[in-house]
């Protein structure tokens, strides 16, 4: 399944290439009950066609009902619907919810191109860039930033957006806990890949939407499986599984890397990764174990939600103590 900004991303390529005006939104803040996070995208041409979603309905009509009457003719507006909202008091979101959206005009010249271009190529590429607007001065540019941390920073009459390839997780290994990580995992918009070679886990294994592979997890990940927006984690405690996943784990740009198991069994893991696996401390201190939020979690489904909540922690730029 493609990732839903490259089928935005590549819609706006598309039509500015065939020479049309297209309008670019992204999703700024949301406050209260709102259907999609902030980075969302949709991009739409004047004659209402359009990709993406900002609210999943309520927004989009109208939003489309405006380009078609003249509005957002500025290069750059931020335009909030909900309570409060003066331009469109008739739109209102689930729960008195609120949500501001960055709109872009786009002409299709040879800047344009170039910009979606870079998008293009950041959505399809092995690490994440911010994307920096300057309200005042309309200047868009590319910067480099950390990997992990918010989406959408705004401060003043500066946006930054964060672009990147889609967050994928590669679960190593069957189990009762696979099930729901992967389940969690993939309605949370996550690409999830499970890599078991037992014919007969796999046979047991079966989830709409996941590609299953049969080899070693070790082997497909050390395969270049991997970019920035990846996590790994080991769910079987079958050593010969798990050990070999983190040992080429740590050689990759994952952002998060764990693997499950109790205090004790964490303890003696690092010890054999040491001694049989060659790893120093640097690389055992990028493995998260015991793996997940310590949630008290006894149920296979909460263990895995415990897991993916911990990714989510990690990948937003959260430290343990600010929850």
């Amino acid at each position: 399944m493609q990732h839903l900004d490259l089928q935005v991303i590549d819609a706006a390529l598309e039509w500015a290439n065939a020479g049309e005006p297209i309008w670019l939104c992204s999703v700024l803040a949301t406050f209260g009950s709102s259907p999609r996070e902030p980075g969302s995208m949709l991009v739409a041409k004047a004659d209402g066609t359009h990709v993406g979603s900002l609210s999943g309905g309520c927004i989009e009509e109208d939003f489309l009902g405006r380009i078609a009457e003249g509005h957002f003719d500025d290069a750059l507006s931020v335009v909030r619907y909900g309570e409060g909202a003066d331009e469109s008091p008739q739109v209102s979101l689930p729960c008195g919810g609120i949500l501001d959206v960055l709109v872009e005009r786009l002409t299709p010249d040879a800047a344009t191109l170039t910009h979606l271009e870079v998008l293009h190529a950041t959505l399809l590429g092995q690490r994440s860039l911010v994307r920096r607007i300057d309200l005042e001065s309309g200047r868009k540019r590319f910067v480099e930033a950390g990997e992990n941390g918010p989406r959408v920073e705004r401060d003043g009459q500066i946006i930054q957006l964060r672009v990147g390839p889609a967050l994928r997780l590669i679960i190593a290994g069957i189990s009762p806990v696979s099930r729901f990580c992967a389940e969690f995992a993939r309605t949370l918009g996550f690409e999830v890949i499970v890599c078991d070679p037992r014919e007969e886990a796999r046979r047991d294994f079966q989830v709409e939407g996941i590609e299953v592979q049969s080899v070693l997890p070790s082997l497909f990940i050390g395969a270049g499986a991997t970019h920035a927006a990846t996590a790994i984690v080991a769910l079987t405690h079958d050593p010969r599984i798990d050990d070999l996943a983190m040992i080429e784990a740590v050689r990759t740009p994952a952002f998060y890397i764990g693997v499950m198991g109790s205090k004790r069994t964490s303890e003696k893991r690092a010890e054999r990764l040491k001694r049989s696996g060659g790893l120093d401390d640097d690389a055992i201190s990028r493995i998260q174990m015991p793996i997940g939020l310590n949630l008290d979690s006894k149920t296979p489904a909460e263990i895995a939600l415990a897991v993916v909540a911990d990714v989510l922690r990690v990948r937003r730029g959260k430290s343990r103590h600010e929850l």
